[in-house]
């Protein structure tokens, strides 16, 4: 307006005059895009590794175009310190060889709450305890046992959450063998302390990634929402895009047993998901199970419990719990890929 008027009052002016004005005016449009432009936010990538040699991809929008891999990375040091069981003097791993352990971080705690819903709700098909069949199947230390029927139910008497005896300070248990492993939860509780610590030093607008699960807030710099991919579950075509979903401010996991397995010495195949209550790894016609829930640690928790479920049984949790989304993919009977989306995702992915 103020530059519309200038422009007026130089076109009455002689050329002498006229030509000092208008570069006048020409050096404050300079200064006023250059403002402009330096008020609105830039977006910020951060990459790193965590857990190990998990990759994560970070991006932000900040108008102090800030880089802070290096606060990421000590939160996600911390969180490590807590919760990983290939680091000896973690407290999950103190947990696990004394039996009891109080807390330094406040990670634990919220992890076991967060666990305990998805057991409760999932009526037992997610358990965090699973940490002798785990290892027993091979998933955990690599070392894989001659399973058969009798060798399982002698190691499910170790398993069950109820086992377990915590408040906000510790946690107990109450037979030496059992044996926590957050693996299938600790990943969307690592991108929730990343998002959270952003939110809190104001930054609004993310999307936080660690191992191809999610976490997004707020738009991207086209103004737009995060668009977050759901994979082919095939492993002959892992990282193909099977369809996309506009995230809105949830967290987003999914699992699958496409990506997870092993060949036992008898040539059998079987999948990562096992089964808390059988004690035996799960296959099911659901090939991949994508859960968008308030925070990434519930989404990963549900995720892994769907695929223990089966179809049926995970759209009756999903549509149990009005805070729960979900997008499915099973096969029918002649192993042509079918998918279940929940009302609540309508007009959100990319495919529809």
């Amino acid at each position: 307006m103020v530059l519309a008027y200038l422009w007026i009052k130089i076109s009455g002016m002689n050329k002498n005059v006229k030509s000092r004005v208008y570069l006048i005016v020409l050096v404050i449009a300079i200064f006023v895009v250059w403002n402009y432009r330096q008020q609105q936010p830039k977006e910020i990538y951060v990459q790193g590794t965590t857990m190990g040699t998990i990759p994560y991809n970070i991006k932000y929008l900040d108008k102090e175009f800030s880089n802070y891999k290096a606060e990421i990375d000590s939160l996600l040091a911390d969180f490590n310190q807590a919760l990983s069981t290939y680091i000896p003097d973690s407290e999950i791993s103190t947990f696990n060889k004394s039996g009891s352990v109080n807390f330094t971080f406040p990670y634990f705690y919220d992890v076991l709450e967060a666990s305990a819903k998805v057991y409760r709700e999932s009526n037992g098909a997610f358990d965090p305890t699973l940490g002798p069949l785990i290892d027993a199947w091979g998933f955990g230390d690599g070392k894989t046992l001659n399973l058969d029927s009798s060798r399982v139910d002698s190691l499910l008497s170790f398993v069950g959450f109820e086992k377990l005896s915590y408040d906000e300070a510790q946690v107990s248990k109450e037979i030496p063998e059992l044996k926590l492993n957050f693996s299938a939860i600790a990943k969307g509780q690592a991108i929730d302390v990343v998002a959270d610590w952003l939110t809190s030093i104001g930054i609004n607008d993310y999307m936080v990634e660690i191992g191809g699960e999610v976490r997004a807030s707020g738009k991207n710099l086209e103004g737009e929402f995060w668009t977050i991919a759901i994979e082919v579950p095939d492993e002959a075509r892992i990282g193909g895009i099977f369809d996309a979903i506009y995230l809105e401010n949830k967290g987003m996991a999914s699992s699958g047993n496409y990506r997870n397995f092993r060949v036992l010495e008898d040539g059998r195949k079987v999948a990562h998901t096992i089964d808390p209550r059988t004690g035996f790894p799960k296959m099911q016609t659901l090939l991949s199970a994508t859960v968008l829930a308030p925070s990434c640690m519930l989404a990963d928790g549900f995720a892994t419990a769907c695929m223990v479920l089966g179809l049926e049984e995970s759209i009756k949790l999903i549509e149990s719990d009005p805070s729960l989304e979900a997008y499915f993919i099973y096969a029918d009977e002649q192993g042509k890929m079918i998918t279940y989306i929940s009302t609540g995702l309508d007009g959100k992915t990319v495919g529809n």
